[in-house]
């Protein structure tokens, strides 16, 4: 499932990137991509790689936001899944490296519900990442590590996952619309404290985040997030579960 939103000079190379990954793997997919109102070629350009590949293409007709727009990716996705399949939600950016997807899906196979591809795990490294963001990015996993810790999780705000599909399923089931009411990228925080009470199996693998391979400038306001992430612990932490 790909978030996307003015990734002309991006999503081609991902699309391609995921069809040999999974040729090589021998996987079965289906890539859904939710364009959240891109003002550039982004949409012909999944239309055309749809000719040569399995998409499903759904689109907003003006930006939303990553929140509205993962929670219709991962709703498309609950709808075309069966309880045994694995959700893979990736960046649409380029920086995530498809044949991760694999190593992630094996261990799902193997009894995880949940697998993040991690910045903090041994072996992991990260690319032209500015100092500022890498800053704040290891900051948030240390705070969320004490606050809200969660066994086997280290990387919160990584948007690279695999997820068993009846987890997601469960989670909308148990939490409705409440399960993604982030507007924006801390969207993938609350998704995983939403998922900290409901006796999951986590884990993550080292992930190579190759930021050098962006195209664009990052869509990502980084003091808003920061704000709307610190608001977000806050609530928790102060104003109750998020299990209400």
């Amino acid at each position: 499932m790909l978030p996307a939103y003015n990734e002309e000079a991006a999503i081609g190379s991902l699309l391609h990137r995921i069809g040999e990954a999974m040729r090589e793997a021998a996987l079965p997919y289906q890539v859904i991509l939710v364009d959240d109102g891109s003002q550039d070629a982004t949409v012909a350009i999944v239309k055309e790689c749809a000719r040569r590949m399995p998409i499903v293409l759904e689109q907003h007709l003006h930006n939303l936001g990553l929140g509205p727009t993962v929670r219709d990716g991962l709703t498309a996705a609950t709808q075309l899944a069966e309880d045994q399949d694995i959700v893979v939600t990736m960046d649409a950016d380029d920086t995530h490296t498809p044949g991760l997807i694999a190593e992630m899906v094996q261990m799902i196979s193997e009894g995880h519900d949940v697998v993040i591809a991690s910045r903090y795990q041994h072996g992991a490294r990260t690319v032209g990442v500015p100092l500022l963001r890498a800053l704040l990015s290891r900051s948030a996993s240390i705070v969320f590590r004490i606050l809200f810790p969660i066994p086997g999780v280290r990387d919160f705000t990584s948007g690279y996952r695999a997820y068993r599909a009846q987890v997601i399923k469960g989670a909308f089931a148990r939490y409705g619309q409440r399960f993604l009411d982030q507007q924006g990228f801390q969207c993938m925080v609350d998704i995983l404290l939403k998922l900290r009470p409901m006796n999951l199996s986590f884990g993550e693998v080292p992930m190579i985040l190759r930021y050098d391979r962006k195209g664009g400038e990052s869509k990502m306001k980084v003091f808003r997030t920061a704000l709307a992430t610190l608001r977000l612990m806050l609530r928790i932490r102060f104003g109750g579960s998020t299990d209400k």
